[in-house]
């Protein structure tokens, strides 16, 4: 079971080249240090079931997906975390996104992916200059 597990968790991660979003520099003097898969339950603050979590660490974030989300779920949830993730942590956050709640980063995600195309470097940090975040 462990075994099988561990290639599932193998074969995403090679589907969605995780290793591209490996120490990212992001707008806002923020970094991706890491994403990373995961087989666990994953519960946002509030105790409910949740695609992803992000730790932040002063200006880095590791970001941990739940394992089995196909890429469109996976993009989307990488432009929300890192959305979610800036706001959060910074000193001061752009008026664009200061009264954000968790519907209103859910669809900006959305919208993000729909206009940015999948996550990547590049396109993480086009939504970051969208809303404001500056380098």
């Amino acid at each position: 079971m462990v075994l099988e597990e561990q290639r599932r968790l193998f074969q995403n991660a090679r589907v969605l080249n995780l290793a591209q979003f490996r120490n990212i520099p992001l707008r806002g003097g923020f970094s991706i240090v890491e994403v990373r898969l995961t087989s666990r339950s994953l519960l946002d603050p509030l105790g409910r079931p949740a695609a992803a979590q992000t730790l932040i660490q002063g200006n880095q974030f590791h970001i941990v997906l739940r394992e089995g989300m196909d890429e469109e779920e996976f993009s989307v949830s990488l432009y929300h975390e890192i959305l979610e993730a800036a706001t959060v942590a910074a000193e001061n956050p752009p008026e664009s996104v200061m009264e954000f709640n968790e519907g209103d980063f859910e669809e900006s995600a959305r919208s993000a992916h729909a206009r940015y195309g999948m996550a990547s470097a590049t396109s993480l940090n086009e939504m970051l200059e969208y809303f404001g975040f500056e380098d």
